[in-house]
């Protein structure tokens, strides 16, 4: 398992001094590990020298966490659970620590699955936090999607704003999913005690995400594998904040080791925000492509997000002693050089 993307999973744990002590002897239950987020999540915890804890990796696809997950197979700590987290949890393992990065992040399932996506947001929140509850949690990290600020104003995103979303679209499934269950982590940690924090990633790009991702990176770097020009159905204006998933993925260990209950953090490269346009053009400059346009008349592409402008403040992060490592240029060729 070598390469640019372990080499900066290695050096992000060289360079911060997390308290893991915490983690010791734990057992670490990781929701979505299939997913982008959650795999490098896994990654951490397993690439850490001398962790005595369990990582548990939970995900509806055993094959894909065993190819995934191979570098880890007969690891004593590692640990795979086939399930689905719309489902109660039925183990007698005690999880001192839950991250849930199930959710459905998939733009296609918006309009495929817009129920299942809703549910494995709302129901997977309930399930986990009551399964805590009776199996002494010692805390969980939710999470969730800069989209619960809707569309917003023009302002950069803070985590005490709330922008504009349309419930009664089905769009709207993602977001406002999202939503519910920060509310309802936050009811849980009033009502019950019980310890749990909020993560709000910007747009996260990355190897290793599925066949099925068909967010914008994806599907321009999928082009340029394929020896193909990117081709933009739009001008490319939206604006976004951007951050490489292994830098994510050590802010979730941040919030989880060092968050406040009840509080949710924005996770944003801030030297990362660009345009779907000049994210294409980069994708395109790395392997020697082009970015061609084929706008249509008709602008209504279904499932495409309304929010024109997302850019986050990073500063309450920041002050848990959190900072991106990777610049977007560099974070996608070594997202490119991984997958080649």
């Amino acid at each position: 398992m070598e390469g640019s993307y372990i080499s900066d999973v290695r050096q992000a744990l060289a360079t911060f001094q997390l308290p893991w002590q915490q983690l010791s002897g734990s057992n670490i239950l990781v929701l979505g590990a299939t997913g982008l987020i959650g795999g490098a999540l896994v990654d951490l915890l397993m690439q850490h020298d001398g962790g005595d804890y369990h990582v548990y990796a939970a995900g509806r696809n055993e094959a894909r966490a065993n190819k995934r997950f191979a570098h880890y197979q007969g690891d004593e700590h590692y640990h795979f659970i086939c399930f689905d987290v719309t489902n109660p949890l039925a183990t007698d393992i005690r999880f001192d620590y839950i991250v849930d990065a199930a959710g459905g992040a998939c733009p296609q399932l918006y309009q495929q699955d817009p129920v299942g996506v809703m549910k494995s947001n709302i129901f997977g929140v309930d399930n986990l936090l009551r399964f805590g509850l009776q199996h002494g949690l010692r805390k969980m990290v939710y999470v969730s999607s800069g989209e619960v600020y809707g569309e917003g104003d023009g302002r950069v995103f803070t985590e005490d704003y709330s922008g504009y979303v349309n419930p009664t679209t089905v769009r709207a499934c993602y977001p406002s999913a999202k939503r519910a269950a920060e509310t309802l982590c936050v009811c849980y940690a009033h009502q019950y005690g019980v310890d749990v924090s909020i993560a709000r990633p910007s747009h996260v790009y990355g190897p290793y995400f599925t066949e099925s991702d068909n967010r914008v990176y994806a599907q321009f770097i999928r082009n340029v594998l394929r020896g193909e020009d990117i081709v933009l159905k739009s001008k490319g204006e939206a604006f976004r904040s951007w951050t490489y998933v292994v830098d994510c993925a050590v802010a979730l260990l941040f919030i989880l080791l060092k968050g406040e209950n009840g509080e949710a953090y924005n996770i944003a490269n801030e030297e990362s925000n660009v345009s779907i346009r000049t994210l294409a053009e980069n994708v395109a400059q790395l392997a020697g492509k082009q970015v061609v346009f084929d706008i249509p008349q008709d602008a209504n592409h279904g499932n495409t997000t309304p929010i024109t402008k997302a850019v986050f403040a990073t500063q309450k992060l920041e002050q848990l002693g959190w900072k991106p490592l990777t610049l977007l240029k560099e974070g996608l060729s070594h997202t490119i050089q991984s997958l080649q």
